[in-house]
């Protein structure tokens, strides 16, 4: 998969950008960083959209925008030349798509069936835009499409929102989802650029999900673990359960056998798309310790910790 293609996998969400005030570009893009999504998709549906792409990418280097209802060969080096990093169009034009593809431009045009689907493998391409995601059958749909083309991954875009954004999200042939609830043409004329960087931080909130599921308290040793584990038992029904390195009490309070990660201990928080939290979070600056990583058996990343402490705890993050 193509660099770029990655990236978007990483950010999982791809607001799609109408904008008429290109004055407006760079403040727009700002308020997606700030609530966590530095990606955009400018459509050519509006005027001056690639010198919208153009103020915001040079404002916001750091962030990854492309092109979108992109209908000419025209269009993709107007685009190209204003800074747009990747294509997008609503249907699968194969001249548009072979020029992209010779020049390296990653695309995704819009396929709703398996002929299209077919026809986007013999151009070459790994990804492909689902539009319009909701009126073509959604989800189901393309769990249905994808079952015969293994090798082909989705981005859908059309009546996703916040509600069922995590239900395309769950499907791992899904690498991300785009979307205009976040980016609301009126916010944008209106200058609400705070409730749009609320929107889209909800929206981040929403696809990663955390949540906490362990205390980990450093205990001297194995018998100090046992008797506190002993003790939340008794007072509030817990389940012990004795393990190699701690010892359980129910599921959220673990008594580390000796000092672990953590001045008082460490806080476990899990995640829908661990991957995807650990982007975003270094997107905020955060650092990791990559020798704490563990991944399952199918290779995908189980568990990594942040390097900073908070209140003296270490924190780790879990895949669900």
């Amino acid at each position: 998969m193509h660099e770029v293609l990655k990236k978007i996998s990483s950010i999982g969400i791809v607001p799609v950008i109408r904008i008429e005030d290109v004055s407006k570009a760079a403040d727009l893009g700002k308020a997606l960083c700030d609530g966590g999504i530095p990606c955009a998709e400018i459509t050519f549906r509006a005027a001056g959209a690639d010198q919208a792409i153009k103020a915001m990418s040079e404002a916001l280097p750091e962030m990854l925008i492309g092109a979108g209802t992109v209908l000419t060969t025209e269009q993709v080096d107007r685009a190209v030349a204003a800074g747009a990093k990747f294509i997008v169009s609503p249907g699968l034009n194969p001249k548009v798509v072979r020029y992209c593809v010779e020049k390296g431009i990653p695309i995704t045009p819009g396929c709703v069936n398996p002929s299209d689907i077919e026809q986007a493998i013999e151009l070459g391409l790994e990804v492909v835009k689902f539009f319009p995601a909701e009126p073509a059958g959604g989800v189901k749909m393309i769990k249905a499409m994808a079952a015969p083309y293994s090798m082909m991954k989705f981005i859908p875009t059309g009546g996703i929102n916040a509600n069922n954004l995590n239900d395309y999200l769950s499907f791992d042939k899904i690498i991300a989802c785009g979307g205009s609830w976040m980016v609301n043409e009126a916010l944008i004329k209106e200058g609400k650029f705070d409730e749009i960087t609320k929107l889209a931080r909800q929206a981040v909130q929403q696809m990663l999900g955390f949540e906490l599921i362990h205390v980990g308290v450093n205990c001297a040793d194995r018998d100090e673990a046992g008797a506190a584990a002993d003790r939340y038992a008794k007072l509030f029904g817990f389940e012990k359960k004795v393990g190699n390195s701690s010892t359980f009490a129910g599921t959220v309070i673990e008594a580390m056998h000796g000092a672990g990660l953590g001045k008082m201990g460490h806080i476990g928080l899990r995640t829908n798309y661990l991957e995807r939290a650990v982007s975003y979070l270094e997107n905020m600056g955060v650092e990791f310790i990559e020798e704490s990583k563990k991944y399952n058996a199918k290779g995908g990343l189980q568990v990594i910790y942040l390097k900073e402490e908070i209140g003296g705890f270490a924190v780790h993050l879990v895949q669900k």
